[in-house]
């Protein structure tokens, strides 16, 4: 059904990543999406399915490589970038709402964290749109800037895989930019983006505790688990190689979908409605985080 109501999704065997939402982003722009609502709705969905089944691509070996070296790298960079967010958003005089939930977006999964969030600060929709509005924002240029910059480096694939979960915000602008860079870069990304997805509940209760919030639930992201138990059938029954195959070929069509409508949701009103200072502090925190976070895997 959504293949059918989408502009351009006949085209998506043919498009890299960043070509998919730069025609999304095109589409809005011009001819305008007139099935914003469902294609936001569609983009949820659709991410998890693909991610799933990006899963049995990768062996349990693997996964645990990427999750076991990134992980101390994961809790320093979320704690500074929490704590680096907040004394800037008072510096740039932005509401304490608005200013966390970009903090948390960015240092954690992008709009899965807003979302996750959001209902434990009682974000209105103005504050919830302004923090995905930037964080999406900043997503679409990492897609474009991020492969020609590690190839420019010569960052190898789990370098520029771990990189990339990292610095990159939103899920499928990480594992969007790492396929494009190579297949390794992308098992890396994507195992290393979920584990640091989970951090997503810690920081649900820590915000339940700073908000001093009563009657919110915290919200689990369990289709993480379904990959986890990808990696695992794919790990345990490796005869079944030629249908795994076809699941992740059909996983990363599905990503490119997606990236389509993710750009097909940019339009010039939502960007508009950013605004200068949530833009700035969250260009701010991702050149910082991009920086550190790069240093820290060249150097240490």
């Amino acid at each position: 059904m959504v293949l059918c109501i989408v502009p351009g999704a006949d085209l998506q065997p043919f498009l890299s990543p960043p070509l998919a939402l730069l025609l999304g982003v095109i589409v809005a722009n011009t001819i305008g999406n007139p099935f914003d609502r469902l294609s936001s709705a569609a983009v949820k969905l659709l991410l998890k399915v693909s991610i799933v089944g990006l899963g049995f691509g990768i062996h349990a070996e693997k996964a645990m490589q990427a999750g076991s070296k990134g992980i101390v790298l994961t809790i320093f960079s979320i704690a500074m970038t929490l704590t680096l967010g907040y004394f800037l958003g008072k510096k740039l005089k932005m509401d304490k709402k608005t200013s966390y939930l970009i903090s948390g977006g960015t240092s954690i999964c992008g709009g899965s964290a807003i979302a996750a969030i959001s209902p434990l600060v009682k974000a209105d929709d103005s504050q919830i749109s302004i923090a995905l509005g930037t964080v999406f924002i900043l997503n679409a240029v990492a897609l474009f800037v991020f492969p020609p910059l590690g190839h420019l480096l010569e960052l190898s694939q789990q370098e520029f895989g771990t990189w990339a979960a990292v610095a990159i915000h939103d899920t499928s602008s990480v594992v969007g930019a790492a396929a494009a860079y190579g297949h390794d870069a992308e098992a890396t990304a994507t195992t290393l983006k979920l584990a640091r997805a989970l951090w997503i509940i810690p920081l649900s209760f820590f915000t339940l505790w700073l908000f001093k919030t009563k009657g919110a639930k915290v919200s689990i992201p369990w289709f993480i688990l379904l990959f986890v138990v990808a990696i695992g059938i794919n790990t345990i029954f490796p005869q079944f190689t030629t249908i795994y195959k076809g699941v992740n070929i059909a996983a990363h069509q599905v990503l490119i979908l997606t990236l389509f409508l993710i750009g097909a949701g940019l339009s010039r009103t939502k960007l508009k409605n950013v605004g200068i200072r949530p833009l700035i502090l969250g260009i701010c925190l991702w050149v910082v985080i991009s920086v550190v976070s790069l240093s820290a895997i060249l150097f240490i």
